[in-house]
């Protein structure tokens, strides 16, 4: 069995199995995220149209299915956006909003404890 992460939620946590190298591929889409929303917002303080940036959409399949998705195009700042996050499995399923940068801080917490 995968170790378990704990997610930060707006409103609470949810915890599940989660391997190591799933935590890797999600803390690389976060950072890419980041980039993205770093280089809008240096973009919109510049003069010119703000290029639309591609949103993200993260998958993967474990103990149980993990979704997370954010258009960066509606964020001013990565320290204001926000993700959608979806955990579900046969019997359960959970969508709600979780800040970039908690889910960043947690996927590193449980990269940092697991090895």
């Amino acid at each position: 069995m995968a170790a378990e992460i704990t997610v930060n939620l707006l409103q609470g946590s949810v915890r599940f199995g989660f391997s190591p190298e799933a935590a890797q591929d999600l803390k690389q889409a976060l950072g890419d995220l980041m980039d993205s929303l770093k280089a809008s917002a240096a973009q919109s303080s510049s003069s010119g149209p703000r290029k639309p940036a591609q949103s993200m959409e993260y998958q993967h399949t474990g103990e149980v299915f993990l979704e997370v998705f954010c258009n960066p195009n509606i964020w001013p700042s990565p320290f204001a956006a926000k993700l959608l996050i979806t955990v579900r499995d046969d019997r359960i399923r959970l969508t709600t909003e979780a800040e970039l940068t908690r889910i960043l801080e947690d996927v590193n917490l449980y990269l940092e404890a697991s090895t």
